[in-house]
């Protein structure tokens, strides 16, 4: 059981990592690491959950997410909005035609999948 402990615990601080990096780098999502952090925390370490789930910056989007499987309106548009830039810019620097056909298809998957997340009023 330690080794598991352990490695939920790792992978749950490079997921606070990356998340945190991806609220200014393109592509790089927050939303996902911060939820698999919260999900490895809760099964390796109390300390570090219940500091994330009381974080100023995620605390009521995973509050929401955690009790009623939706997100804030305001959080949603806003999480649209951030990746619909953050595709726009990257495919605008991609030179390769192929590369950005994909980025437009994961854009719209992406897009998609955020649209049908429920919203609270």
């Amino acid at each position: 059981m330690p080794l598991k402990r352990g490695l939920f615990l790792i992978t749950g601080l490079t997921s606070v990592t990356l998340g945190t990096i991806g609220i200014v780098v393109p592509l790089l999502p927050t939303v996902p690491f911060i939820l698999l952090a919260a999900y490895c925390f809760a099964r390796s370490s109390d300390r570090l959950h219940n500091w994330l789930m009381t974080h100023p910056w995620f605390s009521q989007g995973l509050n929401d997410w955690k009790n009623k499987r939706s997100i804030n309106k305001r959080l949603k548009r806003k999480a649209m909005i951030m990746t619909t830039l953050s595709f726009v810019v990257s495919i605008a620097i991609v030179p390769l035609l192929w590369v950005q056909i994909m980025l437009v298809c994961m854009l719209c998957i992406l897009l998609l999948f955020l649209w049908q997340i429920p919203e609270l009023d």
